[in-house]
């Protein structure tokens, strides 16, 4: 759950700008981002740590503002595999539930280590939200 509107929530997933904020998973200090947010259009993210730039690219299939989002994820993690990620928004009274499914792997290793990922993402970018003003959809137009 993410105390944001689901346009609040949609809007940080499409700006390259707070990505850099949230989406900052182990050892992630920061990233790069470059979006081109449209059916067919290409991403490139760069997460940088200290030590390493993890390079994250793909093309997006879906983009249904505010609710959803599906997009292939090409990165070394997942032995440059194109994998598919699904990011739906439901509104729930205040809040927006995140349900962020990615798949398919070819072991449970790889498996586990991006469950940790993502979950560390949601939350910073909660945080993310939390500090920057998102404001807590009333309903009211």
């Amino acid at each position: 759950m993410i105390p944001a509107s689901r346009e609040e929530v949609f809007a940080a997933w499409t700006d390259p700008e707070s990505m850099k904020q949230w989406m900052c998973p182990g050892d992630v200090l920061t990233n790069e981002a470059k979006l081109d947010v449209r059916v067919g259009g290409a991403y490139r993210i760069v997460m940088k740590s200290k030590d390493k730039n993890y390079d994250h690219s793909g093309i997006y299939q879906v983009v249904d503002p505010p609710s959803k989002l599906f997009f292939t994820w090409i990165t070394a993690g997942a032995d440059q595999q194109a994998t598919l990620v699904t990011v739906e928004l439901f509104a729930r009274g205040h809040d927006t539930e995140l349900v962020l499914t990615h798949e398919p792997f070819p072991n449970s290793e790889q498996v586990q280590r991006y469950k940790g990922g993502w979950t560390t993402i949601a939350d910073k970018l909660a945080t993310y939200l939390q500090k920057h003003g998102a404001r807590r959809s009333t309903g009211a137009a």
